[in-house]
């Protein structure tokens, strides 16, 4: 039997929910990873670490407010706990990889390509095991085309988001990234989901399991209460809020582009008077 599935039971509250805290997952992630280039290496895992776990949070609450707004209506859905949290940590780690290759490679070229592509197998994996904890009366299936489709959006949005963070180019420029990883993210999700049937089971059976009522509190405390922190850090970051540095100008740092360094005179200096012609005969052989 084939289930009823509604994605957007709450109407367009979960979707505009689940973008923002994209965005603001995307945002503080994007600005940890600009500041990342512009101190010394002591500081940068720290940095690139923070980044990481920003954007991990961020697109894993976006999943899990926007399954909120799913439901199956022949069946009640459950979650299970660990595989829930796994994929938090899947998402941490696997964005985390691709985050330190570029802040540490730079984001250009090869370190950007695979960067990005970590990063955004990252983003399809918590997808796709935040799923594997649902828990109902059926079986998921998926249709192979349209999940390729959905891991695709994720690895190019994950390269474009890396790829503005390593421009240095300022705080709007940064905004401007996390709104278009977003709605990426956002796609993939969805995308993701429209992928998705569920065959029902012939008999009704209780799935064991949290109910998504009971895992709300801690998906949304936990997370958010992290990326308000990080957000404070970024807030008062002087560096962080110009984009730039404030002292002298960085040299051969991985993904601080050549142009940053100081311009070059628009003009050539004045060129010297000439010497008496004394002068040139210092170098002539004299006759004595």
């Amino acid at each position: 039997m084939q289930g009823t599935i509604d994605g957007f039971s709450y109407g367009l509250v979960t979707p505009l929910v689940a973008y923002l805290m994209a965005c603001l997952g995307g945002a503080l992630g994007l600005r940890c990873t600009t500041r990342s280039m512009l101190v010394s290496h002591s500081w940068r895992p720290g940095w690139l670490a923070l980044g990481s776990a920003a954007i991990g949070s961020g697109i894993w609450t976006m999943h899990f407010v926007a399954m909120m707004g799913f439901t199956v209506e022949e069946t009640p859905i459950h979650y299970d706990k660990p595989m829930t949290f796994a994929s938090l940590a899947v998402a941490i780690v696997m964005v985390g990889i691709g985050i330190f290759i570029v802040g540490y490679k730079g984001a250009r070229g090869t370190a950007l390509f695979t960067g990005g592509t970590i990063t955004g197998l990252g983003i399809a994996s918590m997808h796709y095991l935040g799923m594997a904890g649902m828990q109902l009366n059926g079986r998921l299936e998926y249709n192979t085309f349209t999940v390729a489709v959905s891991v695709v959006i994720a690895m190019v949005a994950a390269t474009a988001a890396l790829w503005a963070a390593g421009q240095v180019r300022g705080f709007l420029w940064s905004v401007g990234a996390s709104l278009v990883m977003g709605l990426a993210v956002s796609g993939m999700h969805y995308t993701g989901m429209a992928a998705l049937s569920v065959h029902l089971h012939g008999t009704e059976s209780a799935s064991p399991g949290d109910s998504p009522a009971s895992l709300l509190a801690p998906m949304l405390v936990g997370p958010l209460a992290f990326l308000l922190i990080a957000g404070a850090v970024v807030m008062f970051d002087p560096k962080m809020v110009m984009g730039k540095p404030t002292g002298a100008p960085v040299e051969h740092k991985p993904g601080v582009p050549a142009h940053a360094t100081v311009p070059h005179p628009t003009r050539r200096p004045p060129l010297r008077p000439r010497r008496a012609h004394g002068h040139r005969g210092s170098r002539t052989p004299q006759n004595h």
